[in-house]
């Protein structure tokens, strides 16, 4: 029976397939058998012991099952795939693992495992920033009410505050291609990264296995990768969850039912709100990636403690890391194709968002008609006072603020009615929101082109 909600419930096949107990043994397996095609390379072993070497590096002739009955023996996890390798090789195994410590294994096929975790990721992440195009495109002059603080501001367009979410989207896509040059890095310098078992071409040894594996070389190491590459990892990952969330949190609030201005789309034919609430129609979908984006978050604090090695290395980040990488990867990209989801079936009511500005009885535009009383000669702090009194004054009334403004004299002296009428049309007061939406738009697009 499964255990771990991942197995039964969030998260790609893919990712499961990269950070499965058979990903890690295949891409160990691989990073053995790179280190004896190096020492072929550099004429240490012949040609005949690698390609038998090469022909046995795989999962069926050096099994996982093989590894662990060995492994129960030694208690010691990459002894016994050198082991079970010598095993399948025969006479060619003399040359296993030679010069290697159990991390230049164990990091460089991690260092594998985030190399093609990140190419899955970057491809959802690109797939996420088309469709939030798409929407700021499909709703840039959508005129909503803008809110702060949680009440009614000034008017903005949807299509603006889509925005606002592709902008930040494409910064989390230029950030990991900055960063990954940084992340997929192994090592192969040794026990204490001296690189004394291999000789005087130890660098040149590092160099050849880890260019033939497609993954960076670092300057310099101890026994293990610098932690601080798994940092900037996890961070990116809570980073981009935290982004999702945000879009996720604004669609929730969206669509509470005083608001009602947009929402997660719901299949009216078969799906069910609540158990016992027949007419609800819930964000559960929002909710759910909310949710995983919190554990992505929560990784943070374990990998900052996981650099935190004692000299050259020890061994407390190990059980710690087999948990926070996978998991934070695999949830990342669940939470990004979930928004991604809620985005594509998302509705807009344009309607109850007029309807909602309309609601607020013209306050809304105070700020429109102390910025023209700006421009007719009235001081800005006078301009304020003027609109903060006719507007308390409209809240206790319950009028519109339009007719009090239309009775005050020192508004109804610089504007006609006619004038007056045109200010409190919401769509007059967007500003730059389309203008800004289509360069957002076109930006993220420059960035995705190449699919």
């Amino acid at each position: 029976m499964a255990f771990c909600p991942l197995d039964y419930r969030y998260g790609s096949q893919d990712f499961k397939d990269i950070w499965s107990e058979r990903g890690r043994h295949e891409r160990q397996i691989d990073v053995e058998r790179a280190l004896i095609w190096a020492h072929w390379q550099m004429g240490r072993v012949t040609e005949e012991d690698y390609r038998i070497i090469e022909a046995i590096s795989n999962p069926e002739d050096v099994t996982k099952e093989r590894v662990s009955e060995i492994e129960a023996q030694t208690k010691h996890d990459i002894m016994a795939l050198t082991k079970a390798m010598a095993e399948a090789a025969g006479d060619a195994g003399w040359c296993i693992h030679l010069g290697a410590t159990s991390n230049d294994i164990v990091d460089t096929a991690v260092a594998l495992q985030l190399r093609d975790s990140i190419v899955l990721l970057r491809n959802s992440l690109k797939k996420l920033i088309k469709q939030t195009a798409e929407l700021a495109d499909r709703e840039k002059a959508t005129v909503m009410l803008g809110r702060t603080h949680g009440q009614a501001a000034v008017p903005i367009t949807f299509g603006l505050k889509v925005a606002v979410w592709l902008d930040e989207l494409v910064r989390q896509l230029i950030r990991l291609d900055e960063a990954e040059p940084r992340i997929a890095v192994g090592k192969f310098l040794g026990a204490v990264g001296t690189g004394a078992a291999q000789g005087v071409r130890a660098l040149e040894l590092q160099e050849l296995i880890l260019t033939h594996l497609g993954l960076g070389v670092p300057l310099v190491t101890t026994q293990v990768v610098g932690r601080d590459r798994y940092i900037e990892y996890v961070s990116w990952l809570a980073n981009v969850a935290c982004t999702c969330e945000k879009i996720l949190q604004e669609v929730r609030n969206l669509q509470r039912s005083e608001i009602s201005e947009a929402g997660e789309g719901f299949d009216v034919s078969k799906q069910v709100g609540s158990s016992t609430m027949a007419h609800k129609k819930n964000p559960i979908k929002s909710e759910n990636a909310s949710g995983l984006a919190r554990i992505v978050r929560s990784f943070i604090i374990p990998t900052y403690e996981n650099a935190l090695l004692w000299h050259e290395r020890d061994l407390a980040n190990s059980s710690s890391e087999r948990f926070t990488l996978s998991h934070a990867s695999t949830l990342c990209e669940d939470v990004m194709e979930k928004t991604c989801d809620v985005l594509k079936n998302l509705w807009v009511d344009e309607e109850k968002m007029r309807e909602n500005i309309s609601n607020q009885k013209g306050l809304v535009m105070a700020e429109k008609v102390m910025i023209e009383l700006v421009d007719h000669g009235v001081s800005r702090d006078d301009a304020h006072e003027i609109m903060r009194s006719a507007s308390f004054e409209a809240i206790q009334s319950g009028e519109e603020l339009l007719d009090v403004c239309a009775r005050h004299p020192g508004i109804a002296s610089c504007f006609s009615i006619e004038e007056l009428e045109s200010m409190f049309e919401p769509a007059n007061h967007i500003g730059s929101s389309i203008e800004l939406t289509v360069m957002a738009i076109e930006k993220a697009r420059t960035y995705v082109s190449d699919d």
